[in-house]
């Protein structure tokens, strides 16, 4: 069994928008899920991309993804990464892919002389929490997010 991590590159769109559908399953969220090949290519690969992923493949074959983007931090002064979706399909699962992703994603971040990854775990993916648990993640209890998006995010840019 061949392993290889590596950036997306054009063409991985199919791959990487069927994974996003099957996560979106895995999290009973399918329904929510509008993403389309053409939107993922240009976030990736326009000339200003707006997002990056990294893909798993195991005997040639696209295993796992890690979709994120970059963040800043103003206290450090220095970017940073945002993990948006990891996701290992089902069939390869508990062959430490997303420990590797997660390590590839940490050595994208320091070399690009990065102060942190972060990320956001639903609180009942006991196995996902597990694994962030074991690599050093620690849970930001004193921060709640917020989201505005749909009919209240054109209000607010009404107002």
């Amino acid at each position: 069994m061949t392993e290889l991590i590596r950036l997306a590159r054009p063409g991985d769109e199919a791959e990487l928008t069927a994974m996003v559908y099957e996560l979106a399953e895995f999290e009973h969220s399918a329904d929510q899920c509008t993403l389309t090949e053409e939107r993922l290519r240009a976030a990736l690969f326009s000339d200003a991309p707006t997002a990056w992923a990294h893909i798993a493949e195991v005997d040639g074959i696209a295993a796992a993804c890690a979709i994120w983007y970059r963040t800043f931090s103003t206290w450090e002064g220095v970017a940073g990464i945002y993990l948006e979706d990891l996701f290992v399909r089902p069939e390869f699962r508990r062959l430490g892919l997303a420990r590797k992703l997660l390590s590839a994603l940490a050595r994208q971040c320091l070399d690009a002389d990065g102060a942190r990854l972060e990320w956001a775990v639903l609180d009942w993916n006991v196995n996902a929490i597990a694994l962030y648990d074991a690599v050093g993640g620690k849970q930001k209890n004193d921060w709640i997010t917020y989201r505005v998006s749909g009919p209240e995010l054109s209000a607010l840019a009404e107002s």
